[in-house]
């Protein structure tokens, strides 16, 4: 299946990936066999999701050459102290049964830790081939810029909650001024869009799923990554199957005016404070 890429810094990254977050078990491990059956050239987990292992086997048991998929995962808050990172981004590889991610990411950031060092020890990681690109995630625009500032390797996205219900026009022209991709995770707003008016009337013209239209809305975006997640093998099909169609300036402004003020979903308590 044809698919786009958003490229950044030197990484070639698949607009469309599988989300794995909470696929855990044979569950993630058939998911990810799946997914990469279907065409998907783009996985991403964490550390957090306590799913690496079976990220591996799925990638294992679906004999795709590993230099043609791209593996991104994420060091948790916990971890992202500078002598911390190394270490757990090293068993992160590990457990995944690679040589080393594509890319790896600060899950979030922790107000408790000086970011400085958790930026050199991110540095290091890919200095030392654990990854071959490096970024962030659920990082604001302070937090992007200050990260910037202290770095000596690009970054090459920032991973953070996006879809029609939540406005990022800050946080994505921060992204594109630092020449930086955008990762959308709940990309298709865990439901919450589906009979909207704008995305039904998008989804009868182009004769797709309302699914289809949201992800498209994602990907026709400069820069813009997307990665839902699915457990459902045709899901994970349809999901990737967004590169045939088009939408019109007019169906994505309709989508975009769909955002409103507590379009947020994602709020675990060591959130940052929100731009």
């Amino acid at each position: 299946m044809p698919q786009s890429h958003v490229e950044a810094h030197g990484a070639r990254i698949p607009a469309i990936g599988l989300g794995t977050w909470d696929l855990r078990g044979d569950e993630g491990r058939r998911a990810v066999a799946a997914a990469l059956a279907a065409g998907y050239r783009h996985i991403d987990t964490a550390i957090m999701y306590e799913n690496e292992a079976q990220v591996g086997a799925g990638l294992r048991d679906a004999g795709v050459p590993r230099d043609q998929v791209f593996i991104t995962t994420k060091v948790p808050p916990t971890l992202i102290g500078e002598h911390d990172l190394v270490k757990a981004a090293a068993a992160s590889v590990q457990r995944l049964g690679v040589d080393q991610a594509d890319l790896l990411l600060i899950h979030w950031p922790n107000p408790e830790i000086d970011l400085s060092g958790s930026i050199r020890a991110l540095n290091k990681a890919r200095r030392e081939g654990i990854a071959r690109h490096i970024g962030v995630s659920n990082f604001t625009v302070r937090l992007l810029d200050q990260a910037w500032s202290l770095t000596q390797e690009p970054l090459v996205t920032n991973q953070c909650e996006y879809h029609p219900l939540l406005d990022q026009t800050r946080l994505l022209a921060a992204c594109r001024r630092h020449g930086m991709a955008f990762t959308s995770y709940t990309p298709i707003g865990r439901g919450k869009l589906f009979g909207a008016p704008a995305i039904a009337a998008a989804a009868r013209a182009h004769g797709r799923t309302e699914s289809q239209i949201i992800l498209r809305w994602h990907i026709q975006q400069p820069g813009v990554v997307a990665i839902p997640r699915s457990v459902n093998p045709a899901r994970i099909a349809e999901n990737l199957d967004v590169f045939g169609f088009t939408l019109s300036d007019g169906e994505v402004a309709a989508i975009s005016a769909l955002a409103r003020p507590d379009g947020r979903m994602v709020r675990p308590v060591w959130s940052p404070e929100w731009d």
